[in-house]
């Protein structure tokens, strides 16, 4: 399944929102994303990921890519990924540095 991938701004916060598989096939559109996030400034990247049914170890990559290319003073929030893409993200122990949100 294709991933389509939306961004937009809520106040201080960059809104990123996904949908589809998330794999080494997709990840290219969701880092072009996350450059573009980058350049926003905002103090906050929330990727909604309640779309996305699928994320393979590139969808992992995708997010650390994402913490490096915002930098440490940006927080990162993923919201409401569904519980086998959260555990995850909890597996990899990215739950430490990337917040995981249900809403």
């Amino acid at each position: 399944m294709p991933l389509s991938v939306s961004l937009s701004i809520e106040g201080d916060t960059t809104v990123i929102e996904l949908e589809g598989e998330l794999d080494a096939k997709t990840a290219p559109d969701f880092h072009q994303t996350i450059e573009k996030a980058a350049g926003h400034g905002t103090s906050t990247v929330e990727i909604r990921m309640a779309g996305v049914g699928y994320m393979a170890s590139a969808g992992l990559r995708s997010l650390v890519f994402a913490q490096q290319k915002v930098g440490e003073h940006v927080t990162i929030k993923v919201v409401g990924a569904i519980e086998p893409v959260a555990r995850t993200i909890r597996t990899a122990g990215l739950d430490r540095s990337i917040v995981l949100s249900d809403d």
